[in-house]
């Protein structure tokens, strides 16, 4: 009984020393996320709350550099390459910094997001974009901190920040235009040689519609700069598979004379099998 008990004593007290008493955050963490044309982005931050505190000017101090909410690096993340304050800003990561006042605001893109609160030593080589924005006094007021995207377009989007009465707005580019009309042009001009190809190549390997393999590998053929050993290869396939034994003897020619100038052995051993077998050496 006593060793049942002393037992019953161990399990208790190892329990209350792994046992933890769990509470929300005072800074919650948020993320928001957001298509601005066809670029995603999205921001990672604490949310301070004011609790009857004054903020700018006070809790956060005007003139020093502030982490843009609490606890680790407030992070945005862009897709592709942006434009901020018509500054180039490279798709990746970056933490946000600011020197607030009461009138404006220095908004700083930092290369390096693995800081707790600011950096402990500031490297200016790790700027990677830094712009002005005004401060604009909302009339009420903003308990937590917030970071959100607004005044949405296809080209670009506000990166806003509100907290007490202050309202910040960041303008920022995608290069939506760009996209679009790359694929506009790659759209309009029609099926590329590897479409032609790989859509062969399907046809041949799945059984399907033999003539229509036939009528894709030849327009990848011709539509291509410079022969391919690869895409003869493949011609002799679908014409052997059609019992067209002449042209495919003809296209594995081809093949293994582009081959060996290429050189490729594997491809020199796989149409050598093939003319073997289909009678022409």
């Amino acid at each position: 009984m006593k060793k049942i008990a002393l037992f019953f004593s161990f399990v208790i007290a190892a329990l209350t020393v792994n046992a933890q008493v769990t509470t929300p955050q005072p800074s919650p963490t948020a993320k928001i996320e957001q298509k601005v044309g066809l670029t995603d982005v999205s921001v990672t931050y604490s949310r301070p709350s004011m609790k009857g505190r004054t903020i700018f000017g006070n809790l956060v101090p005007y003139g020093e550099l502030w982490r843009t909410g609490a606890n680790a690096n407030t992070v945005i993340s862009f897709s592709d390459d942006v434009k901020v304050g018509g500054q180039e800003l490279k798709a990746g990561s970056y933490a946000i910094f600011t020197k607030p006042s009461a009138t404006s605001w220095e908004v700083i893109f930092y290369a390096d997001t693995n800081n707790w609160g600011t950096p402990g030593e500031w490297d200016e080589s790790k700027v990677a974009a830094k712009v002005s924005a005004n401060v604009v006094k909302v009339p009420f007021k903003v308990e937590s901190f917030t970071i959100d995207f607004n005044n949405l377009g296809n080209s670009g989007a506000n990166l806003e920040f509100i907290w007490e009465q202050a309202y910040v707005a960041v303008p920022f580019e995608v290069p939506t235009e760009k996209a679009v009309l790359a694929s506009i042009e790659r759209t309009m001009s029609g099926p590329s040689v590897n479409d032609y190809y790989s859509a062969a190549v399907y046809y041949l390997e799945e059984g399907k519609d033999l003539n229509k393999a036939k009528e894709w590998i030849n327009k990848a053929i011709s539509n291509r700069e410079q022969p391919a050993f690869w895409m003869y290869r493949q011609k002799s396939l679908i014409l052997a598979k059609m019992g067209d034994k002449k042209g495919a003897i003809a296209a594995a020619k081809e093949s293994l004379k582009l081959a060996k100038a290429a050189p490729n052995a594997d491809y020199v051993k796989l149409n050598e099998d093939s003319l073997k077998e289909w009678g022409a050496f």
